[in-house]
């Protein structure tokens, strides 16, 4: 699991409290080839190529966890009370989440997500506004995201930089969230195939724009 944040080589580079994916939700993250043909907003391409994405779901600990002395804890209040309500998203240490942030674009919005806790959900949203880029974490033998088989000159680890946008008018449980995915794997819907389930154990994931703005639309109706 990420660290928690504090300031780096970067302004806008501090500790992450990121969720590493070799152990599921519940650990910090351990996945860019030619861009395909741009799909609809938010919506995987069907087109020869990799799939293209436009909003995702960013998981994080918004409790405080110690790894190695130092406390993984990074929620989307922690986020928000950075310098600009800016930060890097470190530590993550799966190929298949590295590779969903490297096809992130600048100005895309991102489900900020609350995991391994007494009450994992969506707590906010967030804007990818620094692409993919080297994560420096990989290089520091003190950091809890050392990884001493990558090297400077071909570095394995990726991060990307996001600003809080804001808190969700009222925070969607998983609990919540399941219930529709089920409904909609029985009858039909938007969140019959989405990652948060299909894809439990990777922390940095896509949605299409349809999955997005059901969630989104959520925090306006009473719970299920």
């Amino acid at each position: 699991m990420p660290p928690k944040k504090r300031a780096r080589v970067s302004k806008r580079s501090p500790k992450s409290g990121k969720i590493d994916d070799s152990e599921g939700t519940s650990a910090a993250d351990r996945k860019r080839k030619a861009a395909a043909p741009v799909a609809k907003a938010g919506e995987a391409s069907e087109s020869a190529g990799p799939p293209v994405f436009t909003h995702w779901l960013m998981k994080s600990e918004p409790e405080s966890r110690f790894e190695n002395g130092i406390d993984v804890k990074f929620g989307i209040e922690d986020l928000k009370a950075l310098p600009d309500q800016t930060g890097c998203w470190d530590g993550v240490r799966n190929y298949q989440a590295r590779n969903f942030m490297r096809q992130m674009k600048e100005g895309q919005r991102a489900f900020f997500y609350h995991s391994n806790c007494k009450e994992p959900g969506v707590a906010g949203i967030m804007k990818i506004v620094k692409e993919a880029y080297v994560d420096h974490t990989q290089f520091d033998k003190k950091d809890v995201h050392y990884d001493a088989s990558s090297k400077p000159d071909s570095p394995k680890w990726s991060m990307v930089d996001v600003q809080f946008q804001r808190t969700m008018k009222r925070f969607l449980p998983l609990s919540e969230l399941k219930k529709y995915h089920l409904q909609h794997r029985a009858n039909g819907g938007p969140l019959k195939d989405v990652a948060l389930f299909t894809r439990a154990r990777v922390s940095v994931q896509p949605l299409t724009s349809e999955e997005f703005d059901f969630i989104l639309s959520l925090e306006d109706k009473e719970p299920l």
